[in-house]
């Protein structure tokens, strides 16, 4: 069993027209001084100093505004899913960060690319990213595409397909990452190819009945990925329900499962970065709320590094 320690709820300062709570964090970013918080129903990403020692700011990446009505701003957010920083390319000489989206409906299809300086900051004006041909052949091949979590691992970008209740399949889908990063330092509006994708399926538990489901993951430096996961009593990919298990694990590219620790308490974590020392993984780790009356909170865990050669849990 995993503790989370609460650090400090997601807030800002008082902003005319904007929310001073991240509500609906889903994925999270520590470059440098900064903490990069992604959320699902809003246009801007989180801005926030990783000692927490600023208040944190919104960051407009998507032009527009969303109603207010929670059925109607369902239906037309662009559902930004991951933030995964990238390495150096073309035009981004200290790499970037690409917020990319679930693809579960025909509007969640569009990302953002936002250049960083040498300390981790933000640099330059966001780019869309049309990602509608990456995500074709993984419409046509998993059942229900819902994409919540992504990673640079070696020489690609593993993306994490979730499970849900009628299609509790979660999988790793690796892409070559050197012709995304090409797409992406071309000019005008990147479009990101359709390329092969090796696809492996994983195995894990469920809770109460609940499949457990891919939210995010964060790379280890002997090649695993160290992942968060959680058991949301819901049919489908579209709608919400409630959480009722939550884990952190680790598995390999292979998609073989080979540590799983369920958490307390009991979070919809969506975000996950991970330090590690060679002994341990010192977790940072956002959540959902599920109401935009309420702030997603920043958590910390430790996990001891598990050995590649058994399961425990």
């Amino acid at each position: 069993m995993i503790d989370l320690q609460p650090l400090r709820e997601l807030r800002f300062a008082a902003a005319r027209a904007l929310p001073d709570r991240l509500s609906a964090a889903s994925g999270i970013v520590a470059a440098g001084e900064f903490l990069y918080v992604v959320a699902d129903d809003e246009l801007h990403l989180g801005v926030f100093d990783l000692a927490g020692q600023r208040d944190g700011e919104w960051l407009r990446i998507f032009d527009g505004e969303l109603p207010d009505e929670a059925a109607a701003r369902k239906a037309s957010k662009p559902d930004l899913e991951a933030l995964v920083r990238l390495p150096p390319f073309a035009g981004y000489p200290h790499g970037a960060l690409l917020a990319l989206p679930s693809g579960s409906k025909p509007n969640r299809q569009i990302g953002v690319v936002l250049g960083l300086d040498d300390a981790g900051a933000l640099r330059g004006e966001p780019r869309r990213v049309d990602l509608s041909a990456l995500y074709a052949p993984l419409q046509r091949g998993l059942p229900a595409l819902n994409l919540e979590g992504a990673v640079v691992c070696a020489q690609e970008l593993v993306l994490l397909q979730r499970a849900s209740g009628d299609h509790p399949h979660n999988a790793l889908i690796r892409f070559p990452l050197a012709p995304l990063l090409h797409a992406l330092g071309a000019d005008g509006e990147p479009r990101l190819p359709e390329l092969p994708a090796n696809i492996q399926m994983v195995e894990l538990p469920r809770i109460e009945g609940v499949a457990l489901g891919f939210t995010d993951a964060a790379a280890l430096a002997d090649g695993r990925l160290v992942f968060s996961a959680v058991a949301e009593n819901v049919h489908d990919t579209y709608n919400d329900g409630p959480c009722v298990g939550a884990a952190i694990g680790i598995v390999a590219l292979d998609g073989q499962l080979q540590h799983l620790d369920f958490v307390r308490p009991v979070r919809k974590i969506e975000g996950i970065a991970a330090q590690h020392d060679g002994t341990f993984i010192d977790l940072l780790l956002v959540t959902d709320a599920d109401d935009r009356g309420a702030a997603g909170v920043l958590y910390s865990a430790r996990l001891a590094l598990a050995e590649p050669a058994g399961l425990a849990r």
